[in-house]
Parts: structure tokens; sequence; C-alpha cells
């Protein structure tokens, strides 16, 4: 058996931490793979928030839940907006107690999609430091990076500086890449020990 591929390897980092009835954020829809994947981990007590600025990815995640029994997932919202204002769209009351949020970086993966259309560094950083203050003590972050495509370069190296310079006593990073090709995708996972 090989080494897990990165977004399986996010998959398992956010199912060791979530727990039923969890509230859980998938910051990147896109054709709903990880709106699904957090939904089942949380079941159907829980609560999903799922942002895109995209119609089209919120309406691929839309027909991937659809082919779900609807009592087996939980509460889902769909946002069209940037993730970069996940914290005003998420209910005050759920601050501080998400458990996991999910970045699947880079364009929408669909043939059909307009390649051109990509996550931004500066939305990406703002969301990433409101999904830090979203989460609980012990809440997960995944970021799955794609330095492979003119412009997620620049969005890898910076989210990577981001995280290298948060504070130890209130975040964990860990790194997940393979070393031999410096294009390949590659992950970034943060836990919020304490509050900052």
């Amino acid at each position: 058996m090989g080494f897990l591929s990165v977004l399986s390897f996010a998959h398992k980092l956010v199912a060791e931490r979530l727990r039923q009835g969890d509230i859980a954020l998938d910051a990147t829809a896109g054709t709903g793979a990880d709106t699904l994947y957090l939904a089942k981990c949380i079941g159907s007590r829980g609560k999903v928030y799922a942002f895109d600025i995209q119609e089209q990815a919120l309406q691929l995640t839309r027909e991937r839940l659809a082919k779900e029994p609807p009592d087996s997932l939980p509460a889902i919202s769909l946002h069209q907006q940037s993730h970069a204002l996940m914290k005003s769209c998420v209910s005050d009351r759920d601050h501080g107690q998400v458990g996991a949020v999910m970045f699947n970086l880079g364009y929408l993966p669909a043939d059909s999609s307009d390649k051109r259309i990509m996550t931004e560094t500066t939305s990406t950083l703002t969301a990433l430091e409101a999904a830090i203050e979203l989460l609980r003590p012990g809440g997960i972050i995944t970021v799955v990076l794609y330095p492979g495509h003119k412009g997620g370069d620049a969005e890898a190296a910076a989210v990577q500086a981001w995280a290298e310079r948060l504070p130890q006593h209130a975040v964990q990073t860990v790194l997940y890449r393979g070393l031999q090709r410096a294009d390949a995708p590659y992950l970034i996972a943060l836990e919020r020990k304490k509050p900052l």
C-alpha cells in the first residue's frame, strides 16, 4: 500500500476530529466532494456550511448531495460567496464551535468550468484567518494547495508562509508533501490549540 493522496489524507485528518452533530465548513465547495464528506462525518444532527463564488460549483454540489438519502444528511447551507466572507455567513452561536474547515484551492475541476476563475491569495488568507477564529479548540483546518498551475504557485507559497508565522501556542501546523515533484499538490493542516 502506498502513501495516501493529499485529498485522502485531508479526509483522514478531518474524520479523526469530527464527531456526530458537529459543525463543519467547506470553504471551496467545487464539485461538492468535501461538502458531502463533511456531511457524512457529522451525521444528520450536524451542520455544514459550504462556500463558492460560482453558481456552477453550487449546482454540482446540489446534484451530488441529491443522490444521498435526505434523512442521512445534516443541515447544509450553500453560500454563493467568497470564502473570505465565511465569518459573516456563519451563525454567531457557531463561532468558536466549528470542528473542521476544508479548503481545496485552485479552480473548479469540472470539464465545462472556466479555469481562469480560481481562488486568490488575498481572499484565501482572509478566509484562513476567519477559519481559525471559527474553530473550537482541537478543531482542524485542511488546505490542499496546487503549485503546478499559474497563480497556484504564488498562492501556495503565500499560504505556507502565513502558516509558518502562526503562533505555536495557539495553532499547530503540519505539512504533507511529496518531495520529488515541486509542482505536485500538497496539504497544510492546522489545529487550533487554544484561543488566540
